[in-house]
């Protein structure tokens, strides 16, 4: 949580002060003028700001709640940039104006008292209101990229209450801050937080179908880092940089830091020239006008009117669908106040009235389908589950972090028609044999491995370089079949197939081995001497993988994330080319994998097809076109490095991965393990 907090403190404190270094000037102005009667005026106009910067947090909530997943991505995604250019230009208003901002608001205020008790609740209003409603945008952005509101609204409100100290202490003249420094210095760090903030703001806009490139990733670690790890969560929730990112999520973070830093460090902030016209404090204050209405009505008002436009606003927006319900869920009573929906697209409050977290689930009691859930709900927190109802039975079944599962009575849904697709719940059983057939393919692919580097070394060791040519390709294809078992390999992975990419020799580095070591020196004219020592080394290693894999941990959740994420490499290192040390084999890597993918397929197929009838023909359809279009690259027995392809080549090939990819994109959840007691 506190990693999440930090942007958002940073900005409560950057915002906070601001707006009350502007309300601490306005009120000096009038003291100094002797208008102490008019103070009431600048706390409306305050409230006012406040009220609406508060109302349009609401509209942003809960319009968002009624959108479907992939509109969410889209309005997200858009209100992120435009969050970004928000702060862009706040910072660099204030590093301009920090000197002299205090002298253009006296000066505001000198030319609203003559003018009337409304002009000044509108330029208190005016001054206060821009930094609330950009605090409201900017908190909205970020909780939603942290995927929770506890830790940036906890951020926040600490920097709301230190920037109240820190502008008390400045009004009563016991604190003294060089202003210019300080929001030099947070400036800088906001335009770092806010990189990160489009970064994330364009992969919502890829995943909403806005923005195209969602399936190219210039950066994918999720295999070698830990993203529940201190140091991975703290760069994701500070930074926003996430293990797997796309090329344009990297361009737009490196493009916005590059262009906007470097202006912001070069401008100058604005020098003093004039000081600030003095308020006459020989002149006495206007007289009060004669009250015609009670004290209280304008102060309800200026809460009141945004408060029902928010409300106007949600209603209009559909914040809430028709029939929408609150059900309260906890570790011994699940689903109260659970009664039948009608027909149609329903929108469920689930709220966690127990005292652990749980995963809930809308099911079908008889079958146990699954036709939505919500997972990890915290106690006491609110979260809502769209679902599609049709005519039959439905209950709740809550599952705590701790104890057994509940479930709730169930109700019958009359009408509506037909019946709504629903997942049949995969437990880590169902899962057992598809492991135990997918371990022994593996098994018999190491086995296969540790003889063919056998063959590589010998080859090295006796001069034979082009043989050993054939042996590397002829090995490496076999282990790029292994694919979905990269993960239990541990480090294995790294020393046997590991890229120059991050060590700081690159592939001149002692740390490269394995295959791409080898491939570098077999076709960077590399002697046989120089390559014994990694090619004895890649045979020692694949010996050692063979023999630790039967006691590793594969976990069975791991097969149905694998059928997806093989062939995202694919597209990613080797369809680009990146992979690539020399040998041009980059499309017979991508055949092996496509082979590794098509295995675990087959293993998983009896699962998938209970669940997905029409699922596996049209997967198999697409991956008999990225056969053929592999094929083809393949002529009289020797691959086409990607490089050579034309664009037509190359784009069908892509177009063709991109499609297997969403096709395939359904299997995880269909496959998911969830909990049942």
């Amino acid at each position: 949580m506190w990693d999440d907090a930090f942007p958002s403190f940073l900005i409560g404190l950057r915002e906070g002060l601001e707006a009350g270094l502007i309300v601490s000037v306005l009120i000096a102005t009038l003291v100094r003028s002797g208008a102490r009667a008019r103070l009431p005026q600048v706390w409306t106009g305050v409230l006012a700001a406040i009220s609406l910067a508060l109302s349009f947090g609401a509209v942003l909530t809960f319009t968002a709640a009624s959108l479907s997943a992939t509109a969410q991505e889209a309005f997200g995604g858009a209100l992120s940039v435009v969050a970004v250019g928000f702060v862009t230009a706040m910072v660099f208003w204030m590093r301009r104006s920090a000197r002299t901002f205090s002298g253009e608001i006296r000066a505001k205020v000198t030319g609203a008292l003559g003018m009337g008790a409304g002009m000044l609740i509108v330029t208190s209003f005016l001054a206060v209101g821009r930094e609330g409603l950009e605090t409201a945008l900017f908190l909205w952005t970020t909780a939603r990229a942290a995927g929770e509101s506890a830790g940036p609204l906890t951020g926040a409100g600490i920097g709301l209450l230190l920037a109240a100290a820190l502008c008390w202490g400045l009004y009563r003249r016991v604190l003294h801050i060089d202003l210019t420094r300080f929001f030099t210095a947070t400036g800088a760090v906001l335009i770092v937080i806010a990189a990160g903030v489009l970064g994330y703001g364009l992969r919502d806009l890829q995943e909403g179908g806005v923005l195209p490139g969602g399936t190219s990733y210039a950066v994918d670690l999720g295999g070698s880092i830990d993203a529940g790890a201190w140091y991975s969560t703290l760069v994701q929730g500070v930074l926003n940089l996430t293990p797997t990112m796309t090329w344009l999520q990297v361009a737009g973070y490196a493009g916005y830091l590059m262009v906007v830093m470097p202006l912001f460090l070069r401008s100058s902030p604005a020098r003093t020239t004039q000081p600030a016209p003095k308020a006459r404090e020989a002149e006495p204050a206007s007289p009060a006008p004669v009250r015609r209405r009670p004290v209280w009505v304008v102060p309800v008002a200026v809460v009141a009117v945004p408060a029902a436009l928010a409300g106007v606003a949600v209603t209009l927006g559909g914040s809430r669908p028709a029939g929408a319900q609150t059900v309260a869920v906890s570790e011994t009573d699940c689903g109260q106040g659970f009664t039948a929906p009608k027909p149609g697209r329903r929108t469920f409050r689930m709220h966690n009235t127990g005292d652990k977290t749980s995963e809930v689930y809308l099911i079908d009691p008889g079958t146990g389908a699954v036709y939505g859930e919500v997972e990890g709900l915290a106690p006491g927190t609110t979260r809502d589950l769209a679902a599609t109802v049709a005519g039959g039975t439905y209950a709740w079944r809550c599952v705590p972090s701790t104890g057994k599962a509940v479930t709730s009575r169930a109700v019958r849904v009359t009408g509506g028609g037909g019946s709504t697709a629903a997942v049949v719940p995969v437990s880590a059983a169902d899962l057992a044999a598809p492991l135990t057939s997918y371990t022994a393919y593996v098994d018999r692919g190491l086995a296969t491995l540790v003889t063919q580097t056998g063959r590589l070394s010998d080859d090295v060791e006796a001069g034979r370089l082009g043989a050993a040519r054939t042996d590397w390709l002829t090995a490496h294809r076999t282990y790029a079949s292994l694919g979905a078992a990269y993960g239990t390999f541990q480090d294995y992975d790294q020393k046997i197939d590991g890229r120059p990419d991050g060590l700081p020799g690159g592939v001149h580095d002692k740390d490269f081995s394995g295959f791409h070591r080898i491939e570098y020196g077999l076709w960077h004219g590399e002697s046989a001497r120089e390559l014994v020592a990694p090619a004895r080394q890649l045979a020692a290693d694949a010996a050692a993988l063979r023999k630790a894999f039967p006691a590793q941990d594969f976990d069975p959740g791991d097969l149905p994330l694998r059928a997806h994420e093989i062939l995202e490499n694919t597209l990613q290192f080797e369809l680009t080319g990146d992979a690539d040390q020399g040998s041009g084999t980059e499309l017979a890597t991508a055949d092996a994998n496509l082979a590794g993918t098509r295995e675990l397929l087959t293993v998983l197929r009896p699962l998938l097809t209970g669940r997905a009838p029409h699922l596996l023909p049209t997967v198999d359809t697409d991956i008999a076109r990225l056969q053929k279009l592999l094929d083809s690259a393949h002529p009289g027995g020797s691959w086409t490095p990607v490089s050579r392809l034309d664009a037509s080549a190359r784009a069908r090939l892509d177009g063709a991965t991109g499609q297997l990819l969403e096709d395939l994109a359904p299997v995880p959840d269909l496959l998911e393990i969830r909990k049942s007691a």
